[in-house]
């Protein structure tokens, strides 16, 4: 099994990107996803600026998949998301639908994100059958599911990608979460989500965190840490470790499972869905790498 990091889901200054990315590019991760995923109002990086770093990242060695949004919901965005799949030079990551039917009119191999529906194998044979290479589990979903689905691993011709670790994006809106905290509207956000770099956490009224508010993005609370189930994940034929980047620890994370060695985890972790239970949940490992 080797390691990916995910598209960065959250607004930060330019400056604060290109740094970002100027250290993985030292790294030993092998495989980066990049682009914005959550919202075309966050416009800090052009689609230029992406395709620079894409080249620098693969100057360094690196395999570069191009994601996309999540939720399309006007023509302008469309038009983007056609310039992305005729980048000609590099696979995209769709989590959308529109963006599976620009890949496959182009004869272009795709990651099918997670935030495609795909549940069950006949969807995931049918997305092959369109160009997909590799696809990223639903986040809700269990290691029992994925056993399942790979139990003949040999015989799909496709990768299995999961998400390891980071902040799971739970759901998207047409509306922006962060904006209307602001009293903004979204179409008149004055991109308000770059003051939060992870989010705002919200609270219940016990304080207890609850969720986490990105945008249109809404986020789970606690941040998912599966780093004890990374020998689960080989047997069964996980051939991808995702993880999403929260700040310049991510790359240590990544390092450090790399190099076969336990990563510092975050205050507060959840492991719920992957051993099918509520997501918010951390249960205790029996047995960690």
């Amino acid at each position: 099994m080797k390691y990916s990091l995910g598209p960065l889901h959250y607004c930060w200054h330019k400056d604060e990107v290109t740094a970002f990315y100027d250290a993985v590019a030292q790294s030993t991760v092998e495989l980066v996803y990049l682009g914005e995923v959550v919202c075309s109002r966050r416009r800090e990086l052009k689609f230029s600026d992406y395709l620079q770093i894409a080249h620098q990242l693969r100057d360094a060695g690196k395999q570069v998949v191009l994601s996309t949004l999540a939720l399309v919901e006007a023509k302008s965005e469309l038009t983007e998301l056609k310039k992305i799949v005729d980048n000609g030079e590099f696979m995209v990551e769709a989590n959308d639908m529109a963006v599976v039917q620009l890949a496959h009119e182009q004869r272009l191999p795709f990651v099918a994100g997670p935030e495609i529906n795909q549940y069950n194998l006949q969807t995931l044979k049918l997305l092959q059958k369109m160009g997909m290479q590799r696809f990223v589990m639903p986040l809700e979903l269990s290691k029992d599911w994925l056993t399942k689905v790979l139990a003949d691993k040999s015989a799909l011709g496709f990768e299995a990608e999961v998400t390891g670790f980071g902040y799971l994006p739970l759901a998207h809106s047409a509306r922006c979460f962060t904006a209307r905290q602001q009293g903004l509207s979204k179409d008149d956000c004055n991109t308000a989500c770059i003051a939060y770099p992870t989010g705002i956490e919200v609270l219940t009224q016990e304080h207890q965190s609850l969720l986490r508010l990105n945008g249109i993005q809404t986020q789970a609370a606690q941040c998912t840490d599966l780093q004890d189930y990374q020998q689960d994940m080989r047997e069964i034929g996980v051939d991808w470790y995702r993880i999403l980047p929260v700040n310049l620890s991510s790359i240590d994370y990544a390092e450090r499972l790399i190099a076969n060695q336990p990563a510092r985890r975050p205050d507060s972790i959840s492991n719920g869905y992957w051993l099918g239970q509520a997501g918010m949940h951390h249960c205790a490992s029996t047995g960690a790498d």
